[in-house]
């Protein structure tokens, strides 16, 4: 009988400790798929659940902030909703955006990282984010914005991502003027993401500051230097609209060093809109920018490029194509400083791989 009875319990025993090694193990897995940090964007990160609004994982939930401004929602501003995630913040936590004429401007700090920006569309309308500040605007403390800090919407949180939403800044700038440098979007995150939104301005619209960052099916509109920056990013399938009424140029990428990793890489975009517009300018000895596979209209300024009137500029900036088409690729009238890319030179600039997207990209 005793023998029986230290059996059952040998038995028992041996039981709930392969039942501790299971929850153990389980729980192990369950953190290695999503119960702890992870640090990559999918395309869960940009999506919401609307009948549920929030997605659950094994242990807790996404967190979903929804902003209404006609009340309903957690807040009636982004701002507002953006001061809610905690600082610090080790998961992901979604802002879900009600259609709507935001006027704010918008800060999401380095403090807050795994931010997503998700916009609800309805049948005629999505979310607009819009101010009007421009570089020549006074601050708080009496000097002049600067082009930062004319930002509508300002981003230096890490693993950020954003898709349905528009950013514009408002401001009216003309070739040539002074001090009216406006930008609707800065993204200086480490590493971010933007899907299918619009970036509207006129000069400086999209400050591409520093940082990996991937830009998928966006469509930017300027006039004047629209994407500028000194950051490592990939645009593929974006549409890219000059409303110039005369000149103008698409990007301006600054690079100081030649061993600085940077520039733009524009793959499979369309280039549409008016004026004379060039391709990139240098701002900075060492830019570069590339467009591979892009369907370019007539409004390419025939010479292409511009050393920004700075000559010894010729010999050190990157400025290149590859096997780009329509009315604005011929480059039989290009500065002869300009490349001209075999598939070779071209590869390291095509895939998510130049922005390192294999570490940080999960689509």
């Amino acid at each position: 009988m005793m023998m029986m009875m230290m059996g059952l319990v040998s038995s028992r025993v041996v039981f709930l400790f392969v039942v501790s090694i299971f929850v153990i193990w389980a729980q192990v897995v369950d953190l290695a798929e999503g119960g702890a940090v992870r640090n990559y964007i999918s395309w869960e990160d940009l999506q919401v659940n609307e009948q549920r609004l929030a997605v659950k994982s094994s242990h807790n939930q996404v967190r979903v902030i929804t902003v209404n401004q006609n009340g309903g929602g957690h807040s009636k501003t982004v701002q507002g909703a953006v001061n809610m995630v905690p600082d610090n913040n080790r998961q992901r936590v979604k802002i879900f955006i009600f259609p709507g004429i935001y006027r704010e401007k918008v800060r999401v700090p380095v403090t807050k990282p795994y931010v997503s920006f998700i916009g609800k569309r309805n049948r005629t309308a999505s979310p607009i984010i819009t101010w009007n500040s421009k570089s020549s605007d006074k601050g708080p403390n009496g000097t002049a914005l600067g082009t930062y800090a004319s930002a509508t919407v300002g981003v230096d949180s890490d693993y950020f991502c954003a898709t349905g939403i528009t950013f514009e800044n408002s401001v009216i700038a003309s070739a040539g003027g002074k001090g009216m440098q406006g930008v609707a979007l800065r993204v200086s995150s480490p590493k971010a993401m933007f899907y299918r939104v619009r970036i509207k301005g006129t000069q400086d619209t999209l400050l591409d500051s520093t940082g990996n960052h991937y830009f998928l099916k966006c469509r930017i509109i300027g006039k004047v230097d629209f994407i500028c920056g000194s950051a490592k990013s990939l645009y593929e399938k974006c549409r890219l609209q000059s409303i110039a009424e005369n000149y103008g140029a698409i990007a301006a990428h600054h690079r100081d060093s030649p061993t600085d990793d940077t520039g733009f890489s524009f793959v499979s975009c369309s280039i549409r809109g008016s004026g004379s517009v060039y391709l990139g300018r240098a701002w900075g000895n060492y830019s570069r920018i590339i467009y591979s596979k892009c369907n370019m209209d007539g409004i390419i300024n025939p010479q292409g490029w511009s050393d920004w009137n700075h000559s010894h500029r010729k010999k050190t900036a990157v400025f290149a194509e590859y096997q780009c088409k329509g009315r604005g690729a011929d480059r039989r009238h290009r500065v002869p400083w300009s490349k001209s890319f075999s598939y070779p030179e071209a590869s390291p600039f095509l895939y998510k791989s130049f922005i390192d997207g294999d570490q940080w990209l999960r689509l």
